[in-house]
C-alpha cells in the first residue's frame, strides 16, 4: 500500500467533496441549507467529525507503535551482536573463527537490508543470510569447553546467537504485513469525504473558502501519508535507520 497513493486519494476525495458541496448548494432550495435543516445536519457532521478524530488518533498511535517496535528490533540486533562479540572475545583463543563469522553476518545483514539506501525487509530471510547465521551458530557450538568458565561463556554465546536469529525472523515477519487494515482506511476516508462535503455545502462560495478547504484537505492527506509511512517502516520515505548496526560494525572482531 503506497503512502503517496493513499494521500492522493484522501486529498482528491476530501477537496473534491468540498468543491462538489459548494456546487450542490446552488441547486438546493434555500430552506434546505438554513434554519433547522442546517442545525440538524451540523449535529450529524459533528458526530462524524468526532469519530474521524478518534480514529485518526488511534491510527497515529498504532502506526507510531509499529515503527518504534521495528526500530527497537534493529537496536536489539545491534546490542546482541556487540554482546556476542564481547563474550567471544572474553572466551579467548579458539573464538577467532566465530568472531569473524559474526562480523561477516552483521556486514551481510546491513548491506542486504539497506541496499541502495533503502530498507528491504525481504533481505531478512535471504538464503545467504540464513546460511551465514547457521555457520555462525555452528562455529559457536564447535568452541572447545576446556574449563567450566569457558563452558558457561559458550552457553551464553549460543543463547545470544539464538536471540539474534529470533529477532531477525520476527522483524522479517512484521515487515511483510501492515498493521492498519485497508477496510479501516476506506471507512475513514468515507467519513472524511462526507465531512468535507458538508463544509462546502454550508459555506459561502468565495476564493478564501476554496483556499482554506484546499489547505485543510492537504493537511488531512498529509496526516494519512504519515500514518501509512510509519506503518510500513521497511519501505517508503520514513524508514528504520541502519545507524545501530553501522555504529557497532567497526568494533566487531577487535
Amino acid at each position: 500500500m503506497s503512502s503517496l497513493l493513499v494521500a492522493g486519494i484522501v486529498f482528491a476525495c476530501t477537496f473534491g467533496a468540498s468543491v462538489l458541496g459548494t456546487l450542490v448548494r446552488r441547486l438546493l432550495p434555500e430552506h434546505h441549507v438554513t434554519g433547522d435543516s442546517k442545525d440538524s445536519l451540523k449535529m450529524g457532521m459533528g458526530l462524524i467529525a468526532t469519530l474521524s478524530a478518534l480514529v485518526l488518533g488511534l491510527l497515529v498511535a498504532s502506526a507510531k507503535s509499529s515503527f518504534d517496535g521495528h526500530k527497537s528490533g534493529v537496536q536489539q540486533l545491534a546490542t546482541d551482536a556487540i554482546m556476542l562479540d564481547r563474550v567471544l572475545a572474553n572466551y579467548g583463543p579458539g573464538s577467532e573463527s566465530a568472531r569473524e563469522k559474526l562480523r561477516t553476518t552483521v556486514e551481510m545483514l546491513r548491506t542486504r537490508l539497506w541496499a541502495d539506501g533503502s530498507y528491504q525487509a525481504s533481505g531478512l530471510d535471504a538464503p545467504q543470510l540464513s546460511a551465514q547465521s547457521v555457520e555462525l551458530s555452528a562455529a559457536i557450538r564447535d568452541l572447545p569447553e576446556t574449563t567450566e568458565n569457558r563452558k558457561a561463556m559458550k552457553a551464553q554465546a549460543v543463547q545470544i546467537a539464538l536471540d539474534m536469529s529470533r529477532t531477525r525472523w520476527s522483524l522479517g515477519q512484521q515487515g511483510e504485513s501492515a498493521t492498519i487494515p485497508v477496510p479501516f482506511l476506506v471507512v475513514l476516508i468515507s467519513w472524511l469525504t462526507v465531512l468535507f462535503g458538508s463544509f462546502g455545502l454550508f459555506a459561502p462560495r468565495n476564493a478564501t473558502l476554496v483556499v482554506g478547504l484546499f489547505v485543510c484537505a492537504l493537511s488531512v492527506a498529509g496526516a494519512l501519508f504519515l500514518i501509512v509511512e510509519m506503518d510500513q517502516p521497511f519501505a517508503g520515505f520514513i524508514v528504520v535507520s541502519d545507524a545501530p548496526l553501522r555504529t557497532i560494525q567497526p568494533k566487531l572482531g577487535q
